[in-house]
């Protein structure tokens, strides 16, 4: 992943709308005007962070800022020193003040203990927002806007802009406040290759000779903003596309079989699993999808049980797939003429024949 991809990325084509999500009016997007009176009118804004050990947080927060245009030439200001960061024209994580009418977002003081929910209601997170969350709540929308290259009104920033927040950005905001996976207990094991972690590893160690951290941070923000692209990418040209085949098969089901309990999927390898439990919990079928059939890359048909809930090794099916009798087993293992008890979980049975893929259903 180089420049050449970041270039690619900022140049996305707009997407088509898959679902239709309410935007969060209570949030306004900050105007952005200059903060701090210029000598030199064209001299570039400041982003002001504080110096000295560098997180994932600021790294990520200062990273975001300067994929908008207002601040793709941004100085970034290192400093805990008042006077300086009351020149800057956005402070993140320092200065021990919220206040988007004057564009400091810090989240270390006592007072704050905002979270995604509480400045946008409606929005289901409920973890402390670090200056990345901060910067991207206010801005996200903007950005990734710019980024997909459509409105802030197009549905699909709304739904990109959740799952950004929920698979990208909460992780950071956890780790830099310290609030643990689990309610209770020790892990069974150690997370040690998160991006938090990585950017952490950038620091100089405590034995160096040099404890310059600015060259550091430089590297901090690339490897934090080819991080956030990379997954935006992703979920523009892969999980979309899923998710709008998932929904155009749920909504031809009855076409498959009178009983609506399957769905066919126009294309084989599609990661349909997440997307049927979210659009199901939308729509609200009157009957549960059971199975799910499509073709692999070698035009075979295939079978797949759909699993009670999203973890889950029992099948929704009340009873198992057949090959001329029922099977009463209704676990999610392969079933068919040549069911093997080792299959794993959700693992899909082959047919060459779309009539016979339907009869196992049955």
């Amino acid at each position: 992943m180089g420049r050449g991809f970041l270039r690619g990325v900022l140049t996305l084509l707009p997407l088509r709308s898959v679902l239709q999500v309410q935007h969060c009016m209570l949030v306004s997007e900050p105007d952005l005007p200059p903060k701090r009176p210029r000598n030199n009118l064209m001299a570039p804004p400041r982003i002001g962070t504080h110096n000295g050990t560098f997180h994932c947080d600021e790294a990520l927060a200062c990273a975001l800022l300067r994929l908008l245009p207002e601040y793709r030439n941004a100085e970034i200001v290192r400093t805990r020193d008042p006077e300086k960061l009351a020149l800057c024209d956005i402070v993140v994580d320092v200065g021990g003040e919220y206040n988007p009418q004057r564009h400091r977002y810090d989240h270390h003081q006592r007072t704050f203990t905002e979270t995604m929910s509480s400045l946008c209601p409606g929005k289901p997170w409920q973890t402390k927002l670090s200056s990345a969350g901060l910067v991207y709540l206010h801005f996200g929308h903007k950005l990734l806007a710019q980024l997909l290259g459509t409105s802030e009104e197009d549905s699909v920033v709304d739904t990109i802009y959740d799952k950004m927040y929920e698979n990208f950005v909460e992780e950071v905001d956890a780790v830099d406040n310290g609030i643990s996976q689990w309610a209770e207990g020790e892990p069974r094991y150690a997370l040690t290759t998160t991006l938090s972690a990585r950017v952490s590893r950038l620091n100089p160690t405590w034995n160096q000779p040099d404890q310059d951290t600015e060259a550091g941070f430089r590297r901090a923000m690339d490897l934090v903003q080819e991080e956030f692209l990379q997954r935006l990418n992703f979920y523009q040209h892969s999980w979309l596309p899923a998710r709008a085949l998932v929904e155009e098969a749920l909504a031809q089901r009855f076409k498959v079989d009178s009983s609506g309990e399957i769905v066919e999927l126009a294309k084989g390898g599609c990661p349909w699993k997440e997307h049927l439990y979210h659009l199901e919990s939308e729509l609200s079928p009157t009957v549960a999808i059971t199975f799910v059939i499509y073709t692999d890359q070698a035009g075979q048909w295939r079978v797949q049980c759909v699993p009670k809930e999203p973890h889950s090794f029992q099948s929704r099916a009340t009873q198992g797939w057949r090959d001329g009798s029922v099977v009463k087993s209704t676990d999610c293992s392969s079933r068919g003429p040549e069911f093997n008890s080792q299959q794993p979980h959700g693992g899909s049975q082959p047919s060459v024949k779309r009539s016979d893929a339907l009869f196992w259903c049955i």
